[in-house]
C-alpha cells in the first residue's frame, strides 16, 4: 500500500517549521558572538582568487567608507584592473605597487630583497596609520617563502597591530607560523585551471 503524498501546503507548513527551528538555534549562537577586533586574515593555497578574494574585501571596506591601505609585493610591473578602479577613490585607498615581478622575472636576488624591504617599509607605515581600518599585504606569503624578509619581524608587528585593524596577507605557502597567529585562514584549492590546457593568463580575469 503507498503512502499518502504530502500536499503542497504540507512540505510548506513542514519546511517552515524546520526553519524557524534553524533561525532559532543560529541566534541563539550569534548572541554569544560579542567581540569585535580587528582581524589577521591569511588567503593561501595552490587555488585562483587569494588576491581576488582579498580585493572583495578591500572594495567592501570602500562601500562602508572605510580606510584602505594596499601593498603589493609582487605585481608592481602589471597593469591591473583592480589598481585602476581603486584609483577612483583617492581618498580612500592608498594603493603601493612595489613589487618588481616574480623572483625569475627580474633574477636579481639583491634587487627582490630590496624591493621586498620597501614593500614592507610602506606596510609597516599603513598599519601604524590610525587612518587605515584595512591593511592589504598582497603576496607577502611570496617573499617570506623566499626569506626576502625576516619571518619574526613580520609576525611581530602583525601580532602589535592596532586591535581595531584588520590585515590580510595572501600568497602561496604561507608559513606555518603566520597561520598559528592568524584569526582566518582561508585556502584555495586548485581543483582545475585553464593555464594547464594552454590558456594564458586574461584581462579582467587574472589582471
Amino acid at each position: 500500500m503507498t503512502e499518502p503524498q504530502e500536499t503542497e501546503e504540507e512540505l510548506n507548513r513542514r519546511h517552515a517549521e524546520k526553519m524557524a527551528k534553524r533561525r532559532e538555534v543560529r541566534n541563539r549562537v550569534l548572541a554569544t558572538k560579542t567581540e569585535e577586533r580587528g582581524l589577521v586574515m591569511v588567503h593561501t593555497g595552490t587555488g585562483k582568487g587569494k588576491s581576488t578574494a582579498a580585493f572583495g574585501m578591500v572594495l567592501r571596506c570602500v562601500g562602508h567608507g572605510m580606510r584602505v591601505g594596499v601593498v603589493q609585493f609582487v605585481k608592481g610591473v602589471w597593469e591591473t584592473g583592480e589598481r585602476t578602479v581603486l584609483d577612483a577613490y583617492p581618498e580612500l585607498v592608498t594603493c603601493r605597487a612595489m613589487g618588481e615581478g616574480f623572483t625569475w622575472d627580474t633574477q636579481d636576488r639583491a634587487r627582490d630583497i630590496a624591493a621586498a624591504r620597501a614593500a614592507w617599509e610602506m606596510g609597516k607605515a599603513m598599519i601604524t596609520d590610525p587612518s587605515y581600518k584595512l591593511v592589504l599585504l598582497d603576496e607577502l606569503n611570496i617573499v617570506l617563502r623566499y626569506d626576502y624578509l625576516p619571518l619574526d619581524e613580520v609576525i611581530e608587528t602583525l601580532k602589535a597591530k592596532p586591535r581595531d585593524l584588520h590585515v590580510i596577507v595572501t600568497g602561496r605557502n604561507a608559513k606555518p607560523e603566520l597561520i598559528e597567529i592568524a584569526d582566518l585562514v582561508t585556502e584555495m584549492t586548485m581543483v582545475k585551471h585553464p593555464f594547464r590546457s594552454g590558456v594564458k593568463a586574461q584581462k579582467g580575469i587574472e589582471f
